[in-house]
């Protein structure tokens, strides 16, 4: 009778279909009040007959972005509801990453998100580690694709040193989320406890200190 029932139960559960990726990073459920203010997992939709082209279209990604920023020398533009009002609901952003000579876009994750970068021009070396610690890299040039799974440590790097590269991305979520490694692990608020920095990178305090004040600048 038990084996029966978990039979059925496997069976069951393989008919429900799981609950939709949220669209920020937690969504706290609110006291029990009338006047507690309710944030909605997404943006709020206007009344569709007042929609027009404009909310459809953007030029946000058509403009170059400053890749003279130091120490990246790169600059990264994204679609949002802001620009393209029409993006809403739809489960996709885009995405311009301009790059200064040598500029990186460092390790991160989207944990909402896969993605799928075009280079249009100049040569980036990509690639992406997975949970079992393999390293996936690629040299990418105008016209070449790469896809960088939902939720593993990526990168991005300009390999001339003089000339600029442009890319394309596209990523299956409305809020895919970005968390630098170096900056969610140094520079969190509040900061993480020093010893367990010391002991996750095996370095030390002056260590720690040091990489704190490089990033803060």
């Amino acid at each position: 009778m038990l084996l029966n029932l978990l039979l059925t139960f496997t069976l069951l559960m393989g008919r429900v279909k799981s609950d939709p990726d949220p669209l920020q990073d937690y969504c706290v459920s609110p006291c029990h009040s009338s006047h507690q203010q309710i944030f909605l997992n997404g943006v709020l939709c206007k009344d569709p007959t007042e929609a027009t082209v404009s909310d459809f279209t953007t030029s946000a990604l058509s403009r170059p972005g400053n890749t003279q920023t130091k120490p990246l020398m790169t600059n990264v533009t994204v679609t949002t509801t802001a620009n393209l009002p029409g993006l809403n609901t739809m489960g996709l952003t885009m995405a311009r990453l301009d790059f200064g000579g040598s500029g990186v876009v460092p390790p991160h994750v989207h944990p909402r998100a896969s993605e799928v970068t075009v280079c249009l021009d100049g040569v980036l070396l990509v690639g992406f580690v997975d949970t079992s610690g393999r390293v996936f890299t690629q040299e990418l040039h105008p016209g070449e694709t790469f896809v960088f799974p939902k939720g593993l440590i990526h990168f991005l790097y300009n390999i001339d040193t003089v000339s600029s590269a442009l890319a394309v991305s596209g990523l299956n979520s409305q809020n895919p989320g970005t968390q630098i490694v170096s900056l969610s692990s140094f520079i969190p608020k509040p900061p993480f406890l020093q010893e367990v920095l010391k002991s996750a990178f095996d370095i030390n305090g002056q260590d720690v200190a040091r990489i704190r004040k490089s990033l803060q600048r």
